[in-house]
């Protein structure tokens, strides 16, 4: 276990939203609108605390990581802060059945000028024994890129409902 102890590994993946910050904002921040841009979430559901302030704790689950016995994976992250203004926001998984307890994702949004946005997502992991730092730390961002390309999709899919 002494492989717990060490560094976090880390990683980031961004990708441009052609799409306005305060079109992008709305989708990527409210728990009920998870599983319209995480493609692999198929549920988000309201455990405690109010969202949007520190402390609020949701539950996660759907296809996100392959389950040996082909079950749903489950994460029960809480919210350790965010910034509507700086269009920010922390999660840190505090349990779940996928091996990733203790890491922490944050998502920023930034301006990107011509009515587009630049969806910045970093992770850091406590290190998974028995598994390879590049290969997880490579398949999240891919798991991550794939929601960063739905967003359009779930801005555009929103607007035709309104």
């Amino acid at each position: 276990m002494e492989n717990r102890l060490g560094d976090p590994w880390r990683g980031s993946v961004g990708g441009i939203v052609d799409a306005t910050i305060e079109k992008v904002w709305p989708i990527v921040s409210q728990t009920k609108r998870l599983p319209e841009w995480m493609p692999m979430v198929e549920t988000c559901t309201h455990l405690q605390g109010v969202e949007g302030v520190p402390g609020y704790v949701r539950l996660v689950s759907g296809f996100m990581f392959p389950q040996d016995d082909g079950d749903r994976s489950w994460i029960k992250e809480r919210l350790i802060s965010m910034d509507p203004l700086l269009h920010s926001y922390v999660y840190r998984m505090e349990a779940s059945n996928v091996g990733l307890d203790g890491s922490v994702n944050s998502l920023k949004l930034i301006d990107y000028g011509d009515g587009s946005t630049l969806v910045d997502w970093s992770f850091q992991i406590i290190p998974v024994e028995g598994a390879s730092e590049e290969s997880l730390i490579d398949y999240l961002g891919l798991l991550y890129k794939s929601c960063i390309n739905k967003i359009v999709g779930a801005i555009e899919a929103s607007s035709t409902k309104n």
